[in-house]
């Protein structure tokens, strides 16, 4: 008798719960298909919304940046060039001391906020992780393409040592001009070559595909393996090697395709895709991984 009463129990909290899950599920498909939850940035998440995305984050960075070692922090120099840094790609949508975020940080959902506090509530090597690679539907890029491992860390020192400066003092660092010593170690290694078509490719077709998507080019382009949007803006780039012709112009070759990538105006002055900045190793890796789709 017991062992039936406890069957049922169980029986009837399993259906309970099957039932409960189906009607949240469906309760979710029908906001989504509604399109009922507000995504506009002129209004705020929802506070439960919010406290569970930013849970998920830094739970995913813990655990992402585990291994990260970090170096040695704190040298005058390396302070002086991470607040260069900060002012010319930070400041903008964290502000500091006494200087506030621009029109574009203070209007964001969610909000940038400043980091003045960010290393009491980071580790270092957290900081450095979402530095490199951005923090996704938050507005947080990835800079792993634009600054080097020497500069990020720079970076990290100089928000461990943002909660010591009064205003005067975040001036007188971030007063640095950070072009006048650049990080060589932002350049990429040519790697083994790709076969496709008879012919070897030079650079990384792996790092290709991952850096399309720090230039944008899937903004504009169907990119096979790259995932976007569904946008007819420019070619699909989907068979660019079997093609007799890339840009319009020019024979399928990689130096062409890298020679496109880098400056289209150069070989096209009417040409409206724009020059991202792309540098030379980079356009290597890019091509490689277009020419072997």
């Amino acid at each position: 008798m017991a062992a039936s009463r406890t069957r049922l129990i169980v029986k009837t909290a399993v259906i309970t719960l099957l039932t409960a899950g189906g009607i949240a599920a469906a309760g979710g498909y029908t906001v989504y298909q509604a399109g009922w939850y507000d995504i506009g940035a002129s209004t705020q998440h929802l506070q439960p919304v919010y406290s569970l995305l930013e849970q998920a984050m830094h739970n995913s960075v813990r655990h992402h940046a585990k291994t990260i070692v970090t170096p040695s922090l704190g040298d005058p120099a390396q302070l002086r060039r991470g607040a260069g840094l900060y002012r010319e790609h930070c400041a903008q949508c964290h502000g500091g001391p006494a200087a506030p975020p621009s029109a574009h940080g203070q209007s964001m959902q969610p909000v940038p906020g400043p980091l003045v506090d960010a290393a009491a509530r980071w580790k270092p090597r957290e900081l450095y992780w979402i530095t490199r690679h951005g923090i996704k539907m938050s507005g947080m890029p990835a800079w792993e393409l634009r600054l080097g491992e020497a500069d990020t860390w720079a970076v990290v020192a100089f928000l461990n040592r943002l909660p010591d400066l009064d205003a005067a003092g975040y001036r007188t660092l971030a007063a640095n001009d950070v072009a006048a010593a650049p990080d060589s170690s932002q350049a990429s290694a040519v790697t083994g070559g790709n076969a496709t078509g008879g012919a070897l490719l030079r650079g990384d077709a792996g790092r290709g595909k991952k850096i399309i998507g720090q230039y944008a080019c899937q903004s504009c382009h169907t990119i096979p393996g790259v995932t976007g949007s569904e946008v007819d803006v420019g070619r699909p780039l989907k068979g660019l090697a079997r093609r007799p012709v890339i840009a319009g112009r020019l024979a399928p070759t990689q130096d062409n395709l890298i020679a496109w990538i880098r400056n289209p105006q150069a070989i096209d002055p009417r040409a409206a895709m724009p020059a991202m900045g792309v540098t030379e190793s980079d356009a290597r890796d890019i091509s490689a991984y277009l020419l072997s789709k």
